[in-house]
Parts: C-alpha cells; structure tokens; sequence
C-alpha cells in the first residue's frame, strides 16, 4: 500500500509550506451517520453563517445502517424518537429495519443538501489545539480509487465528533478454544457475508443482546434449526410491529403534528417505564416475566432462559416486534441454551456441561467494541489528552480540550433524543462565541467532582472499555441524566458563562496573523501523523 502526503499543503518536513494555504472550515463534523447528519441539519439552519464539512471514514452514508447488514437488522427503539424530531417518520414499522433507516438518512441528506457535505473515504487520524491560535489541526487520511492514501490536514475553529463509541473496524470476538477444528463457517454480525446462505442449515447464535434476539428469529425462518446460546439471560420484551394509536393520530393531523403528538407520546413512555424499573425493580420483573409466560406459555422456559439476575434497565431492555422470538420458540425452529462454551469442535460446539450443539454456521453475537470519539485522540499544543482524567460537560464538551464536543445518546431511550439535544447546545455554544467576539470555551468546573463512569450500564461490551472514557461527575452539568424531559427543560436554558471559560478572540487574533506567516502552524503539526509517516518509510509525492 502506498501512502504520500498531499503536496498541496505538506512540505518536505511535514508543515505546511510558506505561502500555501491550508483550507480552514468553521466546524468539522466527523461522523455521516444519524447523528452526524442531524448535526449538520442544525448547524445550517441554527448556525447558517458557520461553513461546514462531515468528515466520513466510510466510503457511503448512514453510520450504522451501512455497516450492518446480517439479517433481520433492525432498530431497537421506536423510529418516532430514533426518526428527527425535524423530519417525521412516516413508515408504518415501529422498530424498521435497517434497509429503511438507511433510506430514511439519505433521503433527509438530500432534502435539506447535506450530502453535499461529505468527504467520504477520508479519516480523521490526528486533531491537534493550538491555544495560541485557538484552532483545531486535524490531519486526514485520503483513501484514493487506486488504493493509495494520502494525508493532508485543514484547519476548524470547531470539532464536532458523531462517530458514536465503538469501533467500526472490529467488534469484540473471544478466543474460543478450538475454533480452527471447527469445520463448518463463523460469523461475526458486524462484517456479515453477502454470499452466506444459511438456508436448510443448523445455526447457533452465540448472544444474547439485541443483535442476538434480531438474527435468531430472522434466520429460523429458513434454517433448519436456530440455537441461541447465552451465559446469562436478557430481559426480552415484545412490542407491536405497528403503533394503532400513532396510525389514529397520522390518519387526522398533519404528518409535523402528527410525528411531534406520536414522538412526545412514545417519550412519555419510555421515561415512564424507565422510572418504573429504576424505583421498582421486583414490580418491574414479576411484570416481565409475567408478559412473557403469557406470551411463551411455557414457565420452566421462561424461569430457566428469559429471566436475568440483574435487574430490569441495569441493561438495556432488549425489544422484539410482534413477540417474533419467542414465537420462533414456540414454533421449535428456534431454541435457547443457556450454558458456558467449552471449546469448538469439528461439528460444533461443545458446553462445560458436556452438550455438543451440532452446527453448519456459528454466529458470534458477542458485542461490541468500544472506541471514545470514533478514534479520535485529541492533542492540545502538541501533548496527548488523557481522556479518563477528563469530565464532560452537559454529556457534550469535555474538560481539558477546548471547542470540542462529542454526541453521545441515551442508553436508556432513543440515541437521537440526546443526540439533537447535543447537536443544539453545540449551535448554542457557537452562537454565543459569535456574540461575545469568543475564539474558544472550555468547559471548566467549580470545586471538585466525584467521578462516576461516563455510561451507567452493567452490559458487558460497556464495562470491557469504559475506563479509557471520560468520565462524569455528581452533580449539575458534570452529570450524564437519563432523562429526555429533564435534559430538553434544561439543556437550552443553561447559562453557559457559569461554566464555560472563554478565550477572547482579540487574544489570538494577532498569533494567528503570525503563525499564517510561519513555516511550522502551531499545534505541532510537524511532529504530527504526517511526519511521523515519514518516520515510517511513507512515500511523500
């Protein structure tokens, strides 16, 4: 593979050469997935004399409606409050399938001309803060046609990461014991063949989260058997494929009315069962499981494989559409085996209780990874920010680094409620710099803050990684809540001169002047992933 560095803004040494410009964007928004498109929407219409570009890794749109693609994928939580408060939902599915959420991205890509904002097949692989210049440096890898890559860097007074928290480029797979004896196929979710026929074949899923629960009855319909092999139960729920009430409502308002009554209805209902999970846990079980059997109509089932130690919302409740699940179990084309992997063997499986599952295709639905700002490590005047030593600001901005935000949405409720409550407090942020004659604001407490892990969730693919995050604090803006109705009363309300230190623009206006003019920009760039390239025998062109 050859790398190079683009002769437009690189010289010999790695820096940007004297009189060449290098193209400077008001705010980089990394991420083309939904939050990174929502993010754009605001930016244009909330902070319209701002420029823009989406930085995106992938060479298509739609984050993770794009890269997942096994069968039967689908949305966890309802499209009215996954869907933009700002573009209505106007499909019948309540949980929709990927292929439609998809579909749903590009189309409002393209309504509201944000797909002409993307650089696609181009990774942001260094940002580096200058203080003097109160600029980011990011420094991008160009992936061309003819596989060469090419570095090269711009400039932003802003960045905004919406690359979400796991890593697109691999997901957490175990070593299991004897897997190369293993005669038949393995499969990870996250990187699913387009040729892999599973029809007529013997299948075990090995999961027990959401992508488990969605691919054991997607795959039963033509399998000859779905195993779901779990070390520990979920708690499953079943909700209608379609909402009546929402129908009743989009048949006699306006698709904007309609989508604001459906989404503010569908909220009230999440933050409501939420409550109730939290406040009574026991209450909260004997209704789950008590759902359950009555749907299964088999006890021992339920007690042995549907019934979890922890209780309801320490993890995300895990929701199937029409009970398709446990109908696939009632049906025997699917079953659940709860027990721990000894080792592969030729035909399969075998469990520490001595069982062999017969397979042809084993599925590894065994998690996600997690990555902090989509890859990004943030430098701030040359020197690396330690991100677990950081706290986050109102679950956007972070202490320690300066006009940078992150979107990270609800683990309890529908990602994109907390996501355009982020993408909106980054406009008002914006703004506020705009009428104050700000270069930069920093998120910066008062007194000192109990840490508390950055996602509150016992799940296992959370807890694996979540020390390398930034984490929260105790108490006012420094604590990550749960809560759309407190967030949304709150969030556009906040004073942000109470807990944003600024840097006045006249500070740095003259540094700028003189760093345009030196043959190093600030921030180290010569020291960054360009030279550093070059340390590494990568070709310069």
């Amino acid at each position: 593979m050859t790398y190079s560095a683009d002769s437009r803004t690189e010289g010999p040494e790695g820096a940007a050469e004297p009189g060449t410009p290098v193209e400077h964007i008001d705010v980089v928004i990394v991420g083309a997935g939904l939050s990174g498109v929502g993010a754009a929407y605001r930016l244009q219409t909330e902070c319209p004399e701002r420029s823009y570009a989406i930085i995106e890794a992938r060479q298509s749109m739609g984050g993770t409606w794009d890269l997942f693609r096994y069968p039967g994928v689908r949305s966890d939580s309802d499209m009215f409050t996954l869907g933009y408060a700002f573009k209505p939902w106007r499909d019948t599915k309540v949980l929709a399938d990927g292929r439609s959420i998809l579909s749903y991205i590009k189309e409002t890509a393209a309504e509201f001309g944000i797909d002409r904002r993307i650089r696609y097949g181009t990774k942001v692989v260094g940002a580096d803060w200058s203080t003097a210049t109160a600029r980011w440096t990011v420094t991008l890898e160009r992936s061309d046609s003819d596989g060469s890559r090419t570095l090269t860097t711009i400039t932003c007074d802003f960045l905004y990461s919406c690359a979400g928290y796991y890593n697109y480029d691999q997901g957490h797979a175990p070593e299991f014991a004897g897997v190369d004896s293993f005669t038949g196929t393995v499969v990870h979710p996250q990187f699913w063949p387009e040729d892999l026929d599973h029809a007529g074949k013997r299948v075990i899923v090995i999961g027990s989260g959401a992508t488990a629960v969605t691919l054991v009855p997607a795959m039963a319909r033509s399998a000859a058997h779905v195993t779901m092999l779990q070390r520990s139960p979920t708690w499953i729920g079943s909700l209608p494929s379609r909402d009546r009430l929402a129908d009743g409502i989009r048949a006699v308002l306006p698709a904007s009315a309609a989508h604001r009554v459906v989404r503010t209805k569908n909220i009230l209902f999440a933050i409501g069962l939420y409550q109730f999970c939290r406040r009574s846990p026991k209450a909260a079980r004997k209704l789950l499981t008590g759902l359950n059997k009555r749907i299964v109509k088999d006890d021992r089932l339920v007690a042995d494989h549907l019934t979890p130690s922890y209780d309801p919302r320490d993890q995300r409740l895990c929701a199937v559409p029409d009970a398709d699940l446990f109908e696939s179990l009632k049906a025997g084309d699917a079953e659940i085996v709860t027990d721990h992997i000894d080792r592969f063997v030729p035909e399969g499986v075998r469990l520490k209780s001595g069982r062999v599952l017969e397979a042809d295709v084993v599925v590894t639905a065994t998690g996600l990874q997690l990555l902090a700002f989509g890859g990004i490590e943030p430098r701030v005047d040359g020197q690396p920010v330690e991100l677990n030593r950081q706290f986050v600001w109102r679950g956007a901005m972070m202490t320690g680094v300066p006009n940078f935000a992150v979107c990270i949405g609800y683990t309890n409720a529908s990602w994109t409620l907390r996501a355009d409550l982020t993408s909106r407090l980054v406009c008002k942020v914006l703004n506020h710099m705009r009428a104050n004659d700000y270069a930069a604001v920093e998120p910066k407490p008062a007194g000192t803050l109990d840490e508390r892990p950055l996602l509150d969730l016992a799940s296992g693919y959370v807890q694996r990684s979540i020390d390398a995050f930034p984490r929260q604090g105790d108490r006012g803006p420094w604590k990550v809540r749960q809560n759309y109705l407190l967030d949304a009363a709150s969030t556009m309300r906040t004073n942000l001169r109470r807990t944003l230190a600024p840097t006045p623009l006249s500070a740095v206006r003259r540094a700028r002047a003189a760093a345009a003019a030196s043959p190093v920009p600030a921030g180290g760039v010569a020291a960054g992933p360009v030279a550093a390239g070059r340390e590494k025998g990568w070709r310069s062109d």
